[in-house]
């Protein structure tokens, strides 16, 4: 077997509900053999629906799947060499665990070859014989390390024991591809350590394709050879769990995956950045005077006494965490967290030093709220499934509003801009959120918060058609809260999408 042979292959794979949600959105993905993969993601982001389309659960909308170069998009479940682990185990309680292993087996049909006697040859499709499933068994249970445990009934088997024998049942068929769906959610805390380590050691001994799915960052850093971490039905980033830690591509991988400092930034010049009042090399190059974001992991941040560092501060907050101390150094208005084996104490002032190769730039994400919308006939304008005042006479220079709505011209041209399209542009700082839902143009939750050093940026995304707010402020928020969007009309730039007929 070739590692670099690709056994699944998702191309322009999209799923759309009926509902209209759009779980996942174009996805294009390859998997080697014997690879061991993972989707990795928040709640609704889409790894499971492409998860269950691997295993013909789930029909896409539209886009392939290939399986050793052939598309199966249209083969049944059964017939797909792929066996599938979920979270709830759904053993069969009446069953002990040599016959709810076996029972897939039991129920098996396979083509034998016969001579008959003529000499020619003969296919009859028959049962597995006894003893053909006995080895198998007795082969799967070897590698769940659960020998001996043949006539054990399951319901008095602790929780990760129940969990090998559902991988010791999805294994037992010899399947070229297995999928794990979240199998050791229902596990304490250290019980799902022991089995990350065991499901890893399993993947050695079988060397058949894993396909995982997780939102627990440690399981997929501990356990992965490849991490896809997905956001809303896309693919966000694919790479090693080295360079998905050390290199991630957006602030919202750097936020999901491990802890990060996050910051707002300015290149300055060749290879060098300002962020939290301070210049500092870096290895990343981008054009002079970009805003980019900055990235720094909290244990390459080293603290120093308060004049040899980089950059003063004051340590605001210090929490012992096992192996190391969490602290907060305070610079300015912005917040620095540190990991160190050494406590500094709450109240001390220090600096802080950071070495050019631990100083990660990313392009921002976002610069500012774009949207297309129209104008309706009270002059508010449409966008983002909300309706806001705005100031109307922007879209033609030195015109003002008649007494009847109409727009006029400097020309003294009137105009009608009911139902005219146009461009609107809102900044990150210009948008206000409330727990008022009569004060905003529009209503939404929050799906996203990450906090970049001195303020959150959140994601208000409304239900009607998942349109997104993105807003930076300096107020603590939870996600899923309900709240309404103010942006005050001289906030919202508007231009024309094209000429207004006169």
């Amino acid at each position: 077997m070739k590692k670099n042979e690709k056994i699944i292959e998702l191309i322009g794979l999209t799923r759309q509900f009926d509902d209209g949600v759009v779980a996942v959105d174009n996805i294009d993905l390859y998997v080697r053999k014997g690879e061991f993969i993972t989707f990795l993601g928040p709640s609704g982001c889409g790894k499971t629906t492409t998860l269950r389309m691997i295993a013909g659960f789930d029909k896409p909308t539209s886009g392939k799947i290939l399986l050793n170069g052939e598309e199966i998009g249209d083969l049944p479940p059964n017939k797909r060499p792929i066996n599938t682990v979920f979270q709830r185990y759904a053993l069969f309680p009446h069953l002990n665990v040599y016959d709810n292993i076996a029972f897939g087996l039991k129920l098996k049909r396979i083509k034998v070859t016969y001579a008959d006697k003529d000499g020619k040859e003969v296919q009859r499709v028959e049962k597995l014989k006894k003893y053909e499933i006995a080895q198998k068994v007795e082969k799967a249970l070897k590698i769940v390390d659960l020998e001996g445990f043949e006539k054990r009934s399951v319901s008095t088997l602790s929780g990760g024991q129940q969990q090998r024998v559902a991988i010791a049942r999805a294994i037992v068929n010899e399947p070229e591809i297995l999928l794990l769906d979240e199998p050791l959610g229902a596990l304490d805390l250290k019980m799902r350590k022991d089995m990350q380590l065991e499901l890893k050691e399993m993947h050695k001994k079988l060397g058949i394709t894993f396909i995982y799915v997780t939102h627990d960052q440690e399981e997929a850093l501990t356990m992965s050879d490849t991490i896809v971490v997905m956001k809303d039905g896309v693919i966000q980033q694919i790479g090693t769990p080295t360079d998905i830690y050390n290199e991630p591509k957006n602030s919202f991988v750097a936020d999901f995956i491990g802890e990060s400092n996050i910051f707002s930034g300015t290149m300055v010049g060749d290879k060098k950045v300002r962020f939290i009042g301070n210049v500092f090399d870096c290895v990343d190059d981008f054009a002079k005077n970009e805003k980019v974001d900055v990235v720094v992991r909290p244990e390459d941040v080293f603290l120093m006494d308060e004049d040899k560092g980089q950059v003063k501060g004051k340590i605001i907050s210090s929490i012992f965490k096992g192996v190391h101390y969490e602290m907060v150094m305070q610079v300015g208005k912005s917040e620095v967290v540190i990991q160190d084996t050494i406590e500094r104490q709450v109240g001390e002032k220090v600096s802080i030093f950071i070495k050019p190769s631990d100083i990660h730039i990313m392009a921002k994400e976002f610069s500012s709220n774009k949207y297309d919308g129209y104008i309706t006939k009270k002059n508010t304008v449409c966008f983002g499934d909300g309706e806001f005042e705005c100031d109307v006479t922007q879209l033609y220079p030195n015109s003002h509003l008649d007494e009847e709505g109409y727009l006029i011209t400097a020309e003294g041209e009137s105009i009608d801009l009911t139902d005219v399209d146009v461009n609107v542009e809102v900044g990150l700082k210009d948008i206000e959120i409330s727990d008022d839902h009569e004060l905003g143009g529009a209503i939404g939750s929050i799906v996203s918060m990450i906090y970049k050093g001195d303020h959150y940026q959140l994601i208000v995304r409304t239900e009607e058609n998942e349109e997104d707010y993105v807003l930076d402020t300096e107020y603590t928020w939870n996600e899923n809260d309900i709240v309404s969007v103010i942006i005050p009309k001289e906030k919202i730039k508007l231009s024309l999408k094209q000429e207004v007929k006169r």
